[in-house]
């Protein structure tokens, strides 16, 4: 049970803003089909995630993990660089 209480989850997402300091908005984008009209409809969600370094640039695909709230909406934090961008 402790190995199950420890896991922590791990995304992977694009930076869409940079803006902030040591702070880095990603979005995870998904096809969901839909229930009624059975066509695939595009599901974002955002996530504010931690950059102590401030080495993450917009257009750059991450993996970041959960943690502690670090403010208010803030409960990830950057973990590695997946793809940089160009």
């Amino acid at each position: 049970t402790t190995e199950e209480r420890g896991r922590r989850k791990i995304r992977v997402g694009k930076v869409v803003s940079d803006k902030m300091t040591k702070t880095v908005v990603v979005v995870i984008e998904r096809l969901v089909k839909h229930p009624q009209y059975k066509r695939y409809v595009r599901q974002r969600s955002r996530f504010k995630v931690h950059d102590e370094k401030n080495e993450c640039k917009e257009g750059d695909i991450i993996r970041f993990m959960e943690t502690r709230p670090m403010s208010k909406e803030k409960r990830w934090r950057f973990v590695e660089f997946v793809e940089r961008a160009k």
